[in-house]
């Protein structure tokens, strides 16, 4: 193993021994003061703050590839993360190399144990990469940073940054432990990241949901644009590998847009993305410097009207083309068909059984399923049943992983016991779910079943890496 890389997995182990991203104690203290002694780096750039239930990744990932489309130098933060923990770092599109991440860490570290000795509680796991992350934009420097809540709003540590436009994508139930236990109460505190002047872009929300980002937005002067009353879907329809759509943004319509992901959720994601680009590209739309002062080396040719006009459409469509998220109704095998989820709430599972059923149209569909134990476990095994031929239960690596044998007596309630299969192991859950996918194959025909490996992101990326997905190889080295 070389130097690099040892020293990148010593760095991992210093950063994993903190206390876990979802053993939450909401405080914004520990961040700011590690914000300060770190000269503030989350004011060196404007910032699109996005929080919301479901599709926040996505949304994130759709607009970081806007913004660097128009010629502006990105910074993202996303969590949590698939496969490599430098995935929730990048700059340009691409996850900070396993020198730069190091670097990053040794920046931080001193002034984290600073922090550390001052505070009743140490700097957490997410706490610390917040912290690493606006380090790394600064000294990039980006002109512009996409980041993603980890949880919440107000208090997650993300919070420390005024983002000149917030995005609120659907609020459901899910953390209730942390958030509260009705929607209200989880979208008053995803609310906190619209800041006074900022522009507000909300996806359709319920009632209960839009009531508290709604008032919030009065009450710090935020402007707010509302997805199917000022921006949305005009049009989409199914396409091989994706979907073709036309979106109505702020400023502007958007014809024959290819975007290479399924599902009308992810349209909506990447209206919701659209609108928060034409706002943070508009003076007239949203405070911040949405383009790099005249002569910087990133400037792109000429500057964005102030509206009307919105954006350049072969820029918007160029830049959907290209968009990817891993992990997110993934393709990852053909023969039979895989497909890699990262849904872990009954709202995603939802929209992501809505989303296979619309793409793929499978005669036979098995499902394999790991999910956290502190989750709405029969919610999801219930949006599930209706589309899933055969479940088969297993658990993956990560602590909060429901038993196998647990799991299966809860999707035997939900299914039915014949239509049950546990099997602890990831790895041979896939196995026996092949098998089947592969049984059933042999009276459809060719497509005619397939198989779903989903119930948390843990289980995404674990299947990925298995399966040989896109970047996996590549991460296994995290000298890439």
């Amino acid at each position: 193993m070389s130097t690099a890389l040892t020293r990148l997995r010593e760095v991992e182990a210093e950063i994993l021994a903190r206390r876990p991203e979802h053993a939450i104690v909401p405080s914004l203290e520990r961040i700011s003061v590690l914000a300060t002694l770190l000269g503030d780096p989350e004011r060196t750039c404007p910032v699109i703050h996005i929080t919301g239930t479901n599709g926040k990744t996505s949304t994130a990932r759709m607009t970081e590839t806007l913004l660097r489309a128009r010629g502006l130098r990105t910074g993202l933060f996303t969590s949590p993360h698939l496969s490599s923990m430098r995935e929730r770092i990048c700059i340009d599109g691409e996850p900070l190399p396993a020198e730069d991440f190091v670097a990053a860490y040794d920046e931080v570290a001193p002034y984290a144990a600073m922090v550390d000795a001052q505070q009743p509680l140490r700097l957490s796991f997410f706490e610390l990469l917040t912290g690493m992350a606006f380090a790394a934009f600064a000294d990039a420097p980006v002109d512009v940073a996409v980041v993603e809540v980890g949880l919440g709003g107000t208090w997650d540590a993300t919070n420390i940054a005024d983002g000149a436009v917030a995005v609120i994508t659907p609020i459901a139930l899910d953390h209730t432990a942390y958030l509260g236990d009705t929607v209200e109460a989880i979208a008053t505190e995803k609310a906190g990241i619209i800041k006074p002047g900022a522009a507000a872009i909300l996806a359709i929300q319920s009632a209960d949901a839009a009531g508290p980002l709604l008032r919030r937005a009065a009450e710090v002067g935020a402007t707010v644009a509302r997805e199917g009353e000022d921006f949305g879907v005009v049009d989409r329809e199914l396409a091989v590998g994706g979907q073709r759509l036309a979106l109505r943004g702020l400023t502007g319509t958007y014809s024959d847009l290819f975007l290479p992901l399924f599902g009308e959720h992810q349209a909506v994601n990447a209206a919701c993305a659209l609108a928060a680009v034409e706002a943070f590209s508009s003076p007239v739309l949203a405070r911040g410097s949405p383009v790099p002062p005249e002569g910087h080396p990133q400037a792109p040719d000429g500057p964005e009207p102030p509206g009307g006009d919105g954006l350049d459409e072969d820029l918007v469509r160029e830049a959907f083309q290209g968009v990817t998220a891993p992990g997110r109704l993934e393709v990852v095998r053909r023969s039979p068909v895989m497909i890699v989820d990262s849904a872990h709430n009954p709202a995603g599972m939802a929209v992501s059984m809505a989303a296979v059923t619309e793409a793929f149209g499978f005669g036979t569909l098995v499902a394999v399923l790991a999910v956290s134990a502190d989750k709405d476990v029969t919610g999801i095994l219930a949006e599930m049943e209706p589309v899933v031929t055969s479940l088969v239960v297993t658990q993956n690596s990560a602590a909060r992983s429901m038993d196998a044998d647990e799991l299966a007596g809860l999707a035997a309630g939900v299914f039915g016991p014949d239509r049950v299969v546990a099997v602890p192991r990831l790895d041979d859950a896939i196995e026996a779910a092949t098998a089947l996918a592969d049984e059933a194959a042999a009276g459809l025909g060719p497509g005619g079943a397939g198989i779903l490996i989903t119930g948390s992101t843990t289980t995404a990326g674990q299947a990925r890496t298995l399966l040989g997905a896109p970047g996996t190889r590549e991460q296994a080295g995290e000298l890439s």
